[in-house]
């Protein structure tokens, strides 16, 4: 379902869901042969990253922990597998450290998937393994079927059988204990797509689309004392937090001949504007990338960042002398709980920087993309029955304070920005990377994350 959904598109996760009956009745072998057959028929194989991107996420909380402790004991060890080889690989070999896979290749025309896999068996990690270990020293561990669908068991000293009544004892194994941590994912669904939960989401996804076009045309055209609380009855959930120092004194305000800055760890496209909610008030908002629809239907003004820092650093200025702005000094968004290097460009736009902590939390759909339609995001979170938002300002951050210890400009910039990081960072919970916009791109779309204008 996943493959069908993130590679194929609705209508070909709609097949799969109307022919699940059959594909069941067919039993295992052969139903796993229709699933892929509606699944990968047609696609590209160059641009499929959905075994890497969106796989990885799903298989690790189904990992037992018992088992994973036993298997970790092994010297070298050989994933096995019945599914397609580009849905399995990546995650054993960088999320479970396996060394060798074996798993059914799909078969290719002129660059596509066809459907097919071939059903030649695959041995050549078994040799790999014997070479490494010896094959007196095999012990296989697998359910009942598994051993007779795969000679390579038959080269096995012992074979340890799991039954699912194991399999139900077993605890989920935890996130702080996987061996590669999962920053980065991708894909649309939040859910797990078993055969109930796939029909109910496409059942519910025409009624979400028409929920997410109230509710922007609410935000649209409504002003913030009204519109809020419909949004709020359109099932729309905000919590906010805001201390009486955490933003200037409405006292002060003539006073000052500019805005004030706001600086936010960055959950969706759509931070700036629960920002302006929680504040009941207009903000501008700066940001690094932005679809040109995103770009139309804000309520808010938006502007896109260069990434040159002298011309974004006079743009900033300009701007703050026109009201408030609000920047996510990340680059892009990150659904798990970590914060990206914050980039220090902020540090030197004003004296007062008011750190703004977010979360979100969806049901169904994510309402952010590496490899899709960008212009959608905003879409997809609205379609959420239920999104939740949390917005908390925290304690003003004095830039003059730094000056005064750290003389040094440059040194001063990078202090600020990691500061205002681990304010953030602790008051979510979550922990600080120095990991980037071109990391997290590398990792799920194999490019760096920029778009050159034509």
């Amino acid at each position: 379902m996943l493959v069908a959904f993130e590679a194929g598109g609705i209508l070909r996760a709609i097949v799969l869901v109307v022919l699940y009956p059959f594909i069941y009745l067919s039993g295992e072998k052969m139903g796993l042969k229709i699933m892929v057959m509606i699944c990968f028929f047609g696609i590209k194989a160059e641009s499929f990253r959905i075994g890497r991107s969106v796989m990885p996420k799903f298989f690790l909380e189904d990992v037992g922990s018992e088992i994973f402790e036993v298997v970790n004991k092994g010297g070298k060890k050989m994933g096995v597998s019945n599914l397609p080889r580009v849905m399995v690989e990546s995650f054993l070999k960088e999320y479970l450290e396996i060394d060798f896979v074996a798993a059914k290749e799909l078969k290719m025309f002129c660059g596509y998937y066809v459907g097919l896999m071939d059903e030649t068996k695959n041995v050549h990690s078994l040799k790999q393994v014997q070479e490494g270990k010896g094959s007196s020293d095999m012990i296989g561990i697998a359910r009942f079927n598994n051993i007779r669908d795969h000679e390579i068991f038959s080269f096995c000293k012992e074979v340890y059988v799991v039954s699912k009544a194991d399999k139900r004892s077993w605890k989920k194994l935890a996130k702080k204990n996987y061996p590669k941590a999962l920053i980065f994912h991708d894909g649309r669904l939040a859910l797990t797509p078993t055969p109930l939960k796939s029909l109910a989401m496409l059942i519910w996804l025409p009624y979400g689309i028409f929920l997410s076009v109230i509710r922007i045309f609410l935000a649209f055209t409504l002003p913030f004392k009204i519109s809020t609380p419909l949004l709020i009855f359109t099932g729309l959930r905000l919590t906010s937090s805001i201390p009486e120092n955490a933003h200037p004194n409405k006292q002060n305000d003539n006073h000052k001949s500019n805005g004030h800055l706001y600086v936010c760890n960055h959950r969706t496209l759509l931070d700036p504007l629960y920002i302006s909610f929680s504040l009941q008030k207009k903000l501008i908002a700066v940001t690094y990338s932005l679809s040109k629809v995103s770009e139309i239907i804000a309520p808010i003004k938006t502007v896109r960042l260069s990434r040159n820092r002298d011309t974004d650093s006079k743009m900033m200025k300009r701007l703050l002398q026109q009201g408030d702005i609000v920047i996510c000094p990340e680059g892009t968004t990150c659904r798990e709980r970590y914060l990206l290097r914050f980039s220090p460009l902020f540090s030197e736009m004003c004296d007062e920087i008011t750190p703004v902590a977010i979360d979100s939390h969806v049901s169904m759909f994510h309402g952010t993309t590496a490899g899709g339609l960008k212009c959608l995001d905003p879409v997809f979170f609205l379609s959420n029955p239920f999104p939740v938002y949390t917005v908390q300002l925290l304690n003003q951050v004095c830039r003059s304070s730094y000056s005064y210890v750290n003389e040094n400009v440059e040194e001063c910039r990078f202090e600020i920005a990691n500061h205002v990081q681990g304010e953030i960072g602790n008051a979510l919970g979550f922990e600080c990377t120095k990991l980037t916009r071109k990391d997290k791109y590398l990792i799920l779309a194999g490019n760096e994350g920029v778009v050159s204008n034509r």
